[in-house]
């Protein structure tokens, strides 16, 4: 894609957006159907149901996918589709590249094991191996600017009140 192709797809959404900020709020949505006899949830995806189950550290078999392994893929997902936008803007040419995030987890936090362990990712890297001839300077700016407009990283960095609500029958 080009900064063209880009600014004439984004052009019309910004101008409605700037003369109705609301129409700029959506809301997204995840759906999962639990299954009635294995500890899996099948999450609705636009590519179909993904069976969502226990880590093998966490006594699974490994034949499901984990969200806690989705949650580091919709991170990688979401920084690449944004650097390649803003990269786009900056008229950057990235050649190809990877993403790649690693979290640490303590199995003892979610298997209840230590009280004191916590439940969910201790820390989380992401690196960035770019193939490109800008500068560095350039390269600092299109990660900084990554970092600054990617939804998921920004959510995991200031996350938003998150509440649960059960339907009772």
């Amino acid at each position: 894609m080009n900064i063209e192709k880009l600014r004439s797809l984004q052009a019309p959404l910004k101008s409605r957006y700037r003369e109705d900020p609301s129409s700029a709020i959506q809301t997204l949505e995840a759906r999962g159907v639990l299954d009635a006899d294995d500890v899996v949830c099948r999450v609705d995806s636009f590519l179909g149901a993904v069976p969502s189950g226990l880590h093998p550290s966490a006594g699974g078999d490994g034949t499901q996918a984990c969200a806690a392994s989705i949650l580091l893929e919709a991170l990688v997902g979401c920084l690449g589709v944004t650097l390649k936008a803003v990269a786009t803007a900056l008229e950057i040419s990235i050649r190809g590249g990877t993403i790649a995030a690693r979290g640490e987890l303590d199995f003892r936090g979610t298997l209840g094991i230590d009280k004191t362990a916590p439940v969910g990712f201790k820390s989380i890297a992401v690196s960035f191996d770019l193939d490109t001839d800008a500068p560095q300077d350039r390269v600092n700016k299109l990660v900084e600017l990554t970092e600054r407009y990617c939804v998921v990283y920004r959510t995991l960095r200031e996350p938003p009140p998150i509440t649960l609500e059960q339907v009772k029958h």
